[in-house]
């Protein structure tokens, strides 16, 4: 008799740990759970744990300590082509003897489905992705762009609620990168799917998310919405991993009505928000988003907190200026400013003050 809970997650992961050699975690101790529908990306480097999670969700590999369900269900011990769940990688992992109908055609034959209700699911499916005029060809004979959007229909043909995603675009070119992002996203929405996606891209994670899992070491550093995980770091990891980000390091002096005095390890005193510091004497490191910085006085606002600093590059991007700076005696302080008609332009050499609201300054661990 399987294990079922009475929950509205559809997702679950229970304290579940994997382990490869009975000594190393992998993976440690994992909490999580997802409502149907959501589209949660599973991000980190290399190593942090992410597809192997992936994959035991799937079933190709099997939970050392824990328990893994769905719909209240554990599946701990049901097979892979039992779970009901599609999966695309991105290697493709199409039949190269078979033609694109072929190919979709394998898990409804699978799953006993009648010749005439396939066939007018494997167009549907095709239509979705825009590929209908490709069922006669092989994976050969398609581009890397095309066989990816086959892999995806593969995995929708047979109407799965969940659908497992691993690095499925890190095969392909920026723009058709960006492309297929945005049509992930809305098919996912469009049909109701539930999605795990794993990547190492914070930028396809920021975009395509409901959801982001930050892994690192094996563990969830954060799970939170692309804005929160951006905006409101919880620790140095996530601060670093998301986005750019400027980083100081110091010692808290005191922490008053929310702002914590934070004496630099260069002498300046700087405030900023406490998140993992609490008393005065605690090592930290402050982080502050490079837009949320502004040389221009005319634009500071109230409050602002400034700072010395001196210009080592001024580059012109496009739609940004990226200016790097000497601050606190660190040569990669980053600060972005909207190309605008009436943005300063500053020359290398030039010393200059720079500010900041204390609260978008956040004191994080050391």
């Amino acid at each position: 008799m399987a294990d079922t809970k009475s929950t509205d997650a559809f997702v679950e992961f229970e304290r579940v740990q994997k382990s490869y050699d009975g000594e190393n975690l992998v993976v440690k101790d994992l909490n999580l759970s997802m409502p149907k529908g959501e589209f949660l990306t599973m991000l980190g480097p290399s190593g942090s744990g992410k597809t192997t999670c992936l994959m035991m969700l799937a079933g190709f590999e099997t939970a050392t300590h824990g328990d893994i369900r769905l719909s209240g269900t554990s599946i701990n011990n049901i097979p892979p082509h039992k779970r009901g769940i599609g999966m695309v990688f991105q290697n493709y992992a199409l039949f190269p003897h078979m033609t694109v109908a072929e190919n979709l055609s394998f898990p409804l034959e699978v799953r006993k489905i009648g010749k005439s209700e396939r066939e007018e699911k494997i167009m549907r499916t095709l239509g979705m992705v825009q590929m209908e005029d490709f069922a006669g060809r092989r994976p050969a004979q398609l581009s890397g762009g095309q066989q990816q959007r086959i892999a995806l229909a593969r995995a929708l043909v047979f109407e799965p609620e969940l659908v497992l995603m691993d690095e499925p675009l890190g095969a392909l070119d920026k723009q058709l990168r960006e492309t297929l992002q945005f049509e992930i996203t809305r098919l996912a929405h469009d049909l109701g799917i539930t999605v795990v996606y794993v990547t190492h891209d914070q930028t396809e994670a920021l975009t395509m998310s409901d959801r982001v899992a930050v892994f690192d070491d094996g563990r969830i550093q954060q799970l939170a919405p692309p804005d929160q995980l951006y905006e409101s770091p919880e620790n140095s990891f996530v601060a670093q991993f998301i986005g750019e980000n400027n980083t100081l390091d110091g010692v808290v002096k005191e922490i008053k009505g929310g702002v914590a005095m934070v004496q630099l390890d260069s002498g300046e005193l700087i405030q900023a928000k406490p998140i993992n510091v609490t008393k005065a004497g605690e090592r930290t490191r402050v982080s502050i988003r490079p837009e949320r910085v502004e040389f221009d006085k005319s634009r500071m606002q109230d409050g602002a907190f400034t700072l010395k600093a001196e210009v080592l590059e001024f580059i012109y991007m496009g739609d940004i200026f990226r200016t790097r700076l000497r601050v606190a005696g660190r040569d990669d302080f980053i600060v972005k400013t909207r190309n605008a008609p009436d943005q300063i332009r500053l020359t290398p050499g030039t010393q200059i003050e720079i500010g900041w609201l204390p609260e978008d300054c956040r004191a994080l661990d050391a």
